[in-house]
């Protein structure tokens, strides 16, 4: 064995059950309108980019409310919404992240943070549905710009508990801050995990 960890999920047992491909634009039905929009009790997002992409219920529709006003949403209904991301949310992400906040603080129960290291793309749904690819939180990646003005994508969709387990404890493992002592990035990111200033 080489002087590098090579381990990639210790004690991480083979996938049972389903396992789903998801390309290019099937990401907005998939992913977003079946998925994310279902949560009832948790959602955690991981993205590099977080924008204020539009989720049409249909084509054509252009008058859709944008991700960000679902989170605002689903979290005064009582969902856990934890968002974390790598760069700065949009403008008009952080427009609507603002309206919606008092006094500077996002509604409870909505929670974003930012890590500047972070790259993985994963959503986990009420700690039982898990998607991870290549599509950001972005109407480009998650096909909500349509079928002609998306980005190739590609991910998996799982209900396999030791798979879920396994990306939600790192993500956990991330929104705490388990590595930031060790993590060399001080330059771009003096205050670890830093939330959004409204």
């Amino acid at each position: 064995m080489s002087q590098h960890d090579l381990t990639l999920a210790p004690d991480l047992e083979p996938p049972s059950g389903r396992v789903q491909l998801v390309f290019d634009h099937a990401h907005l039905v998939t992913v977003v309108r079946d998925a994310m929009l279902r949560a009832t009790s948790s959602l955690e997002i991981s993205t590099a980019d977080f924008k204020a992409m539009l989720v049409p219920q249909s084509s054509g529709d252009r008058d859709a409310p944008s991700v960000v006003e679902y989170l605002i949403r689903m979290a005064k209904q009582g969902v856990e919404v934890r968002v974390m991301h790598s760069g700065v949310p949009s403008g008009p992400a952080l427009s609507q992240l603002k309206k919606s906040s008092v006094k500077g603080v996002l509604p409870a129960n909505l929670t974003i943070r930012r890590c500047p290291r972070l790259h993985a793309k994963a959503v986990v749904v009420d700690a039982n549905w898990l998607y991870m690819g290549s599509a950001n939180l972005t109407g480009a990646g998650l096909g909500a710009k349509g079928p002609t003005r998306r980005n190739f994508e590609w991910g998996m969709t799982s209900e396999d508990p030791s798979l879920v387990d396994a990306v939600l404890g790192r993500f956990n493992d991330l929104w705490e801050g388990a590595h930031c002592a060790g993590c060399g990035r001080r330059d771009v990111c003096p205050v670890p995990l830093e939330e959004p200033r409204l």
